[in-house]
Parts: structure tokens; C-alpha cells; sequence
């Protein structure tokens, strides 16, 4: 694993929400269509590409949720989540 300079929650939320996004535009969905087909709101898929599960607040998907997104989106859940640990302890 390579090391980075920034490992809080905060950066693995945004490279999560960078892989969802990614993983989205290679299947060519829209967001909204990617939200209905895993029974979400649109709204909450948009804030889960930019990092979010709250404007200003890191995204923390329930399982569910993951596992629906990484069968819609067709790759494993482990090509959605970011290549690093984060540090727990640090929060920004």
C-alpha cells in the first residue's frame, strides 16, 4: 500500500465518492438512474459522489447501500472502496 499524505475519514470518503463516480461514467448511467436502480433518493446518491452523507459531512454508507451500488454499478464492492486505510482518528 502506498503511502499518503492524507488518510482521515474525510479523504477516503472523497475517493469513495471519486470511485462511484468513475465507476458510474464507464457504465454510462446517469445518477438518478444509478440512485432508482438501487432504491435510493437521487439526492443521496449525488451527495455520496461527492463524499458526502451531509453537506460537510464524510460519507458513511450503510452495507446495504454499498452492495446495492456495486451491483448496479456492476464491479465488486472492492473496486469502489479507496486503495488505503483511513486513520480512524483523524477526523479532517
Amino acid at each position: 500500500m502506498a503511502k499518503r499524505a492524507d488518510r482521515s475519514w474525510a479523504a477516503y470518503a472523497a475517493e469513495l465518492g471519486h470511485n462511484l463516480h468513475r465507476a458510474r461514467a464507464a457504465r454510462g448511467l446517469s445518477q438518478e438512474r444509478v440512485a432508482h436502480l438501487a432504491g435510493m433518493a437521487g439526492f443521496t446518491y449525488q451527495k455520496y459522489e461527492k463524499g458526502e452523507s451531509r453537506p460537510g459531512t464524510p460519507i458513511n454508507l450503510q452495507l446495504r447501500s454499498l452492495v446495492s451500488l456495486s451491483q448496479v454499478l456492476q464491479v465488486p464492492v472492492a473496486d469502489l472502496l479507496p486503495d488505503f486505510e483511513p486513520d480512524l482518528n483523524r477526523e479532517g
